[in-house]
């Protein structure tokens, strides 16, 4: 496919404080690439910087193959999506969305059409004479994506836009989103620093700490194969246990590690996971499973460990409990409440089970 946004070794300095360090990416046409991270990370100066509003200090970035990194934001066939909606409150929502054609000097009948299309487009059809005021939130900032839609960009950049909204209208609006960048075509960049927002609307995503892009991938491979501590850590739950790297096999990228001086752990590696060195074991809690006997340990599961119950929190969709195994290693898990019919539980604090996961749930992380 053809590569819409490229960074090359991007650097942006304020004074002595380096906000981007390095980063390097290549963004597909029309794909929905998210840009996640804390808060201070990088992510939206890397957005400012594609976007023009910041210039690069060192490094490059590409439009479709142009180079654009010391260019003006007019004159990058870009357009920019903000958390406020900076929609003018004297004009009506057409008005508004036909603004920046106006100043294109576009004819007036091709932008009647345009502004008809957008606004169809995110579901506002019939508010084209309403003012900003009328509107809720959710769809001022509908009226937002229209006015940066209807000037047709190559690509549009959209930093933390659903940040103000309540909880119910935020997830509807990612579902939005999604389905609105799929029928436009067109390549969205998102920043954010929501998880589970960036999981659900991405088709990739890219995750920043202190400047440096730490990993690239799906959100599959991004929530299951994290490459350090910090990417496995700050999307969703995950059971860190100290380990000992006792062997790596580079072809398969599973690794032998001992835990707590007592049991063998057989799990995958990242990359630079080193054979004599200690590391950690990252599990996440739904990936481990209870059983009340050895019998009902499925044959895929080549981990399996006695323990007891020693914490039981049901919290509805399902029931955190934590586990105990030898050496005081403790780990959470997190079991699926099937069905209400069953109120029993059959994992009591104090109970002794086995616990067990397959070699693929598991990463060892150097770092």
């Amino acid at each position: 496919m053809t590569v819409a946004v490229d960074l090359k070794n991007v650097w942006k300095r304020f004074g002595d404080f380096i906000a981007v360090k390095d980063v390097t990416i290549s963004i597909l046409d029309g794909e929905f690439f998210s840009l996640l991270g804390p808060s201070g990370c990088g992510k939206t100066t890397t957005l400012r910087m594609i976007a023009g509003f910041d210039l690069p200090t060192q490094g490059e970035i590409f439009l479709h193959g142009k180079p654009v990194g010391q260019l003006p934001p007019f004159k990058r066939d870009v357009n920019t999506v903000f958390q406020r909606y900076a929609l003018f409150p004297h004009l009506t929502i057409a008005q508004n969305v036909a603004f920046g054609l106006e100043m294109k000097k576009v004819a007036k009948p091709e932008i009647e059409e345009r502004v008809r299309k957008a606004l169809e487009m995110v579901k506002l059809g019939n508010k084209g004479n309403n003012r900003p005021a009328q509107l809720s939130g959710g769809q001022m900032q509908r009226v937002a994506l229209a006015r940066a839609i209807v000037n047709r960009p190559e690509v549009l950049l959209l930093d933390e836009p659903l940040g103000a909204l309540d909880l119910n209208l935020r997830k509807e609006m990612q579902f939005e989103l999604k389905r609105l960048q799929r029928e436009l075509g067109l390549t969205f960049i998102y920043v954010t620093h929501d998880q589970e927002e960036a999981l659900v609307m991405s088709d990739r995503i890219g995750v920043m700490s202190d400047g440096l892009l730490l990993q690239v991938g799906t959100p599959a491979e991004i929530y299951n194969q994290p490459n350090c501590r910090f990417v496995a850590d700050f999307i969703g739950e995950t059971n860190f246990v100290n380990c000992h790297v006792s062997s790596v096999d580079a072809a398969s990228k599973m690794a032998h590690v001992k835990v707590a001086g007592q049991f063998d752990v057989h799990a995958g590696s990242a990359d630079d996971v080193v054979a004599g060195k200690d590391a950690f074991l990252a599990i996440r809690p739904e990936k481990i499973s209870i059983h009340l006997t050895a019998g009902s340990v499925p044959e895929s599961h080549d981990n399996v460990f006695d323990a007891k119950i020693v914490e039981d929190i049901f919290i509805g969709t399902d029931t955190r409990y934590v586990v105990e195994l030898a050496g005081n290693v403790r780990l959470a898990i997190r079991e699926q409440n099937m069905s209400a019919l069953d109120a029993t539980d059959p994992y009591d604090v104090g109970t002794p089970v086995k616990v067990s996961w397959d070699s693929d749930s598991a990463r060892i992380l150097m770092s």
